[in-house]
This record gives structure tokens, C-alpha cells and sequence, in this order.
């Protein structure tokens, strides 16, 4: 066994969870931040840089779920091998006594038979340290934890981490209401990134729901920090250093632009979402930069004439859901092909039948998960052409509820 103990000078070393299948456009925002040996593996990228790259990665990111500092790592045959891992990191030197805990667990296969039991040996590890250390155990507190310590086991190694994100980070602080189901933050970032959307790129999402994607769209086009109007974990630990924490916060306050060339449009056939949409982009300070109509996807004419579609088209999870929609994919088909030649389609969908179903073919399908639920990312070039046989009088009126959140979790 072997471990790293306490904060060190240099270089730290930082794990980055992200959605599976999210990974490659992770990294590559975490080069662009400026992090070294940034490695992707399934549900995340590992990185390393000094300790106030987790101010910037926090302040910046748009794609992971949390930034997560590594405090030791280490092989283990059973529970025992875990405490003395634990106990073996100087807790102490990390935070201080009156902060509040929470320890959280996870495996991929691990021998441990009960998580549950690896989450009380580890949290009594980190508390019998400090009592040896000060003569006072830390609180715990899962529900308001000041500080979140992270175990990861494989089937012979654990890596110990502590959160220096606090609450996740799709967490944003803007979103005032949402639809049902509303698309996560980080995934709407993650969709036009994938998509390869850029500011000087007219974007549209026909199916908006209560507007993140339109609204992350435009968060990037301004040089909007994602995470300027929220708090962090990272204040309650010992390297902490508030001067290059405000440093970080006037930069990204300075970056910030509003950008008037942005064609960003967003639509929703429910005059409810659109309001939501609304108040959304105004939390966000980036309302301005979004045009927002109501209109049915099925009878909407493209803003511009070349540009970019990403959206998240509604999938039934009822069989009435799956009756509306049998109708309504083959007229958002339909609109697409007759109106929307010289752009580019992207739909994030769990109804891997969807190709079919709309009457296109995809040019790439991209695997991704959206929480435990698997999807696809599919990507049509809609050129000039035919339409299918059967024609968009002979369908029935528009399935209900066609917002793009609607399908997230």
C-alpha cells in the first residue's frame, strides 16, 4: 500500500466526474484551462496542476459535474486495508475540526461486499485522526456538509478525494423554474460543444423548454464564467488562498462581454416554457442575448438561412407519450427536411428509434448518457430534397408538450 499524505507544494493532482460519453470534450476544456497531464477515463478526467487551478477549473467549466482534489490513493485487500489508508492522510492539515463532514463512496468492482460499511470504517478513520491529532472529532453533517470527502474503489485500489466543488456544478445559480425533467447545465454545454457550435455560428433550439441550452449558448458567446454567481467548497480548506481567489473572480468579471453579433434563437410551441425561458436568461444576465418566439417546431422558418440546430426533442415514457409522438416524429421530420436545407440538425435522444421514426438518416451518432438513462446524439446535414411519400396533411396535429427539456433528467 501507498499514499500521498497532506498538501503539497506543486503540482496536485485533480479528477474531474463528468457524464459518461462526455469525457473527450472534457479534457479538452481542461487543456484549454490551462491543466497538465489531463488523462480521460470513463465518467471523468483526471488532471494536475497547483492548487489554484481548482478556482479556475470551478469558475470556468461548463462541462463537469464537480472538480475533485486527490489526497491519497492506494492498493487494499479488505475494509481494514481501507481505514489505514484513511487514517494514514493527515486530515488535519486539510481542513479544520469544526468543519462538517460527509464521506461518500463509490466502486467499480470492488470485493467490498457493504459500501455502506466502507463509508462508516472511512468516516471513523478521518475522525480518529483528528481526535488523535486535537482532542475533537469533526461533525457529520450529510444533508449541509462543510467539507465532502470522496472514496473510489476498483476491484485493488482506492483513491481518496475531497470535493472542492460543494454543490455540483451544473448548478449554475440561474435557473429560477423549469419545466418538467429540465436538461441538466453541463449537458446542454456538453450538446454544443459535440456539435461543434460556435459564437459566430447561428444557433437554434425549436423545442426550448425552459431555455439552457439557448442560454448556455449564449453564457459562452459572452465569456460568461459559468460559475461567477455561486459559492465553492474550496474556502473551508487549509491551502485556500482568498487573494488569488478574488484575483480569479476579476478576471472572469472582466472577460465578461455582451456580444450583439449573437444569433441565438430559441422557440417553444408551450407559451408557459417560453416563460420560464425568460426569466431563466434574465437570472443569467445573458437574457438580451436571446431571441425567443413561441412557435411549433412544425411550422417554424429558419431564422437565417445556414446554421446550427441542438435541441432535445420530447421521448414518452407513457404509452400515450408514445402514441403523441408516433405522430409528431414524423412532422418534426418533415419541417426539418422541407425547411431547414443548408443546416445542421442535432438531437439528443433516448429513443434510439428516433432516425427512423423522423424519416432521416444521421450523419453521426454519438453514444452518450444523460444521468443513468442512455442516449444518442444524432447528427443530420439537411440538404434539399424529397420528402417521404406520405405528406404533412395526412398527419395529425402536433404531439403536446414538444419542449426540448423534456426529455432530461
Amino acid at each position: 500500500m501507498h499514499h500521498r499524505v497532506g498538501p503539497a507544494a506543486g503540482s496536485e493532482h485533480f479528477f474531474a466526474p463528468c457524464p459518461r460519453g462526455w469525457e473527450g470534450v472534457r479534457a479538452g476544456e481542461l487543456a484549454r484551462l490551462g491543466a497538465q497531464d489531463v488523462t480521460a477515463t470513463e465518467g471523468g478526467v483526471a488532471f494536475a496542476g497547483d492548487f489554484a487551478l481548482a478556482y479556475t477549473v470551478n469558475l470556468w467549466s461548463r462541462i463537469a459535474s464537480r472538480v475533485l482534489w486527490r489526497v491519497a490513493i492506494g492498493e487494499y485487500g479488505d475494509e481494514d486495508d481501507l481505514y489505514a489508508l484513511a487514517s494514514g492522510c493527515d486530515w488535519p492539515a486539510l481542513f479544520g475540526v469544526e468543519r462538517r463532514i460527509r464521506v461518500n463512496v463509490g466502486a467499480t468492482r470492488s470485493p467490498v461486499t457493504s459500501l455502506e460499511f466502507v463509508t462508516l470504517r472511512i468516516k471513523d478513520a478521518v475522525c480518529d485522526r483528528f481526535r488523535v491529532a486535537t482532542g475533537r472529532r469533526p461533525s457529520v453533517d450529510k444533508a449541509n456538509p462543510d467539507v465532502r470527502i470522496h472514496a473510489y474503489l476498483t476491484e485493488r485500489r482506492c483513491s481518496l478525494y475531497v470535493d472542492t466543488s460543494g454543490e455540483a456544478l451544473f448548478k449554475r445559480g440561474y435557473r429560477v423554474d423549469a419545466t418538467d425533467a429540465p436538461l441538466r447545465e453541463n449537458l446542454a454545454a456538453g450538446l454544443l460543444a459535440l456539435a461543434g457550435w460556435t459564437p459566430d455560428t447561428p444557433l437554434l433550439d425549436p423545442m426550448c423548454g425552459s431555455g439552457t441550452i439557448a442560454i448556455e449558448a449564449a453564457a459562452l458567446g459572452c465569456t460568461l464564467a459559468p460559475g461567477l454567481g455561486r459559492s465553492f467548497a474550496f474556502p473551508a480548506l487549509a491551502p485556500f488562498d482568498a487573494g488569488r481567489w478574488q484575483a480569479a473572480q476579476e478576471r472572469a468579471r472582466s472577460a465578461f462581454r455582451p456580444n450583439p453579433a449573437l444569433a441565438i434563437f430559441a422557440s417553444d410551441r408551450d407559451r408557459r416554457a417560453l416563460e420560464i425561458a425568460r426569466a431563466n436568461a434574465r437570472a443569467a444576465g445573458i437574457g438580451a442575448a436571446i431571441r425567443l418566439r413561441q412557435a411549433d417546431v412544425t411550422a417554424l422558418d429558419p431564422p437565417a438561412a445556414a446554421g446550427i440546430v441542438v435541441s432535445n426533442p420530447p421521448y414518452g415514457v407513457r404509452l400515450e407519450d408514445q402514441a403523441a409522438l408516433a405522430r409528431f416524429y414524423p412532422r418534426l421530420g418533415d419541417a426539418l427536411k422541407q425547411r431547414f436545407a443548408g443546416w445542421t440538425v442535432w438531437l439528443l435522444t433516448a429513443d434510439l428509434d428516433l432516425p427512423r421514426r423522423i424519416g432521416l438518416r444521421p450523419t453521426r451518432r454519438i453514444p452518450l448518457f444523460n444521468g443513468a438513462l442512455e442516449c444518442r446524439l444524432l447528427g443530420f446535414r439537411i440538404v434539399q430534397g424529397t420528402l417521404r411519400p406520405a405528406t404533412r396533411a395526412q398527419h395529425p396535429p402536433a404531439a403536446p408538450g414538444s419542449s426540448s427539456d423534456a426529455g432530461g433528467t
